[in-house]
């Protein structure tokens, strides 16, 4: 970077702590008095509703691992009892039994995908039911548990499952003017470039075609794929969002693509991958400029065919999937130099966005001045009692 940008970047920084110093300095010197209580719904941070008939043990240790009131959870016994929470009170996530006395778990798992698709759904199964679940995986579900419950791995699935219905239904604010403090994750800027950021993703969003964000870290190459994705044609479909820099490379063919049985070393059951498990959703590879090169020629096929085998499979598992990209690194310029396939690159830079960066939108910031000020003066109420 030239030092001149350097200096440029620093000048921003100490121009924002001021100015949020300054906003914020009478609010730490005034006894706090908070404007208002916090709402039930801003006091629970997530709601799990458990569809089980077992009536003691499996809700026990579901409470056990979300306590209240962090966590809101919520018991059916029975799948019609599951469906009506599910219409009435849509949950974040959905723990599902496979076995109910009225019907089974892969009926009501079809009927909470006609409701909403994009509802994480958690299978809890019997071993010897596992066959069972590995077909919902097939059909989106998010994973299977195997009772008896193992309480770390629900509280990790659980997370990541949390994790990703936040990103499919918290909205992608872009916007010119700057929207609430309360808003969770909006790009701001009315600058000409970003301007033109806004243009090309209403232009994009009603075409199904793969889209590469490109963008140095820390621009919001994200939210602009979550705008595409919330104002597509699939936007009631699942979206999944994947780092391929933040994976291992032998494990990240297995998470997209998915493994049998025996496949390697530690593969002790079949595997569904996320290009099956997200069938008629979107994918977001972010750095994907840092995937191995073995790997590319998979993603490739699947643009190409949307097909691929599985880890140590035979059988072309067929999908329908939208792609997009986003990566901090030159593709065209790795392309040329080996590291990326120059083939790979044209299919992904059908349509490329390019995000600016701060030091590029002078005329941005005393509207992002203002509302980090905002927010940085909010933040007491909102994290009252």
């Amino acid at each position: 970077m030239a030092p001149v940008e350097r200096i440029f970047e620093w000048a921003i920084l100490l121009v924002l702590g001021a100015v949020i110093l300054s906003r914020i300095a009478p609010r730490l010197q005034a006894p706090y008095e908070p404007s208002r209580r916090c709402t039930e719904s801003e006091r629970i941070m997530a709601h799990l509703l458990l569809i089980d008939d077992d009536p003691d043990l499996i809700p026990e240790q579901v409470h056990q691992a979300f306590p209240a009131p962090s966590h809101r959870v919520e018991v059916a016994g029975t799948g019609t009892a599951g469906l009506d929470r599910v219409r009435t009170d849509p949950p974040d996530v959905i723990l599902l039994d496979l076995r109910l006395p009225d019907q089974s778990g892969l009926e009501v798992y079809h009927e909470i995908r006609e409701i909403d698709a994009r509802i994480p759904v958690i299978f809890a199964t019997m071993a010897k039911t596992a066959d069972t679940a590995i077909e919902a995986m097939k059909q989106g579900a998010f994973d299977y548990l195997f009772k008896p419950l193992d309480l770390g791995q629900m509280r990790r699935v659980v997370g990541e499952a949390l994790e990703v219905g936040r990103r499919m239904r918290a909205p992608a604010v872009v916007t010119e003017t700057p929207p609430d403090p309360d808003v969770d994750g909006a790009i701001l800027g009315s600058c000409p470039a970003m301007r033109d950021v806004y243009k090309a993703i209403g232009r994009v969003t009603g075409q199904d075609v793969t889209v590469l964000i490109a963008g140095e870290t820390g621009t919001g190459k994200e939210l602009i794929a979550r705008a595409i994705y919330q104002h597509s044609s699939r936007a009631k479909a699942p979206f999944m969002a994947l780092n391929c820099a933040a994976i291992p490379e032998h494990l990240l063919e297995s998470e997209l693509f998915g493994h049998e049985k025996g496949s390697f070393t530690g593969a002790d059951r079949r595997r569904i991958g996320k290009f099956e498990q997200c069938n008629g959703g979107t994918i977001l590879l972010d750095e994907i400029g840092d995937m191995p090169l073995a790997l590319q020629a998979k993603i490739l096929r699947v643009l190409q065919e949307q097909s691929f085998e599985r880890v140590g499979g035979n059988e072309t598992v067929r999908t329908d999937v939208r792609l997009i990209a986003a990566t901090h690194r030159d593709l065209k310029a790795l392309a040329a130099d080996g590291k990326f396939r120059p083939d790979l690159y044209y299919r992904l830079s059908v349509f490329t966005i390019h995000l600016p960066p701060l030091r590029d939108r002078a005329e941005d910031l005393p509207m992002l001045v203002q509302h980090l000020s905002l927010i940085h003066i909010s933040e007491p109420t909102r994290q009252a009692e």
